[in-house]
């Protein structure tokens, strides 16, 4: 009995470490001012349960603004414009925001004014 625990112990642990083996690990964390997100060690992101393919980084002016915008997005979306990006925070329609698993601010930065 005891030898068949054993056995069974061991086929236990190379279980969970074959499981284990190809996931991604943490490489680095950012803790935003909207929110907490990590970068994978396979080149995906992480946000609040959810995985994205891609940081986007996205800049313009918004209409009536005195100063450029940028918006960060984890997102599994090929392109934001800069539209659909201020509009998902500035927006009260629902048609405005992205589905969760698509994507997600973590941050944003105003510039200065135009003198």
């Amino acid at each position: 009995m005891k030898r068949v625990l054993q056995v069974v112990c061991v086929l236990l642990a190379l279980s969970l470490l074959a499981c284990c083996a190809g996931q991604p690990k943490v490489k680095e964390t950012f803790n935003g001012p909207i929110t907490t997100y990590t970068q994978m060690s396979d080149g995906t992101w992480q946000c609040e349960g959810y995985s994205y393919a891609k940081k986007l980084v996205i800049s313009g002016r918004m209409p009536n603004a005195a100063a450029d915008s940028t918006f960060v997005y984890l997102t599994n979306l090929d392109e934001i414009t800069f539209e659909q990006a201020y509009r998902a925070v500035v927006s009260s329609s629902t048609d405005d925001f992205f589905a969760r698993e698509d994507a997600i601010l973590v941050d944003m930065m105003t510039g200065q004014p135009d003198p």
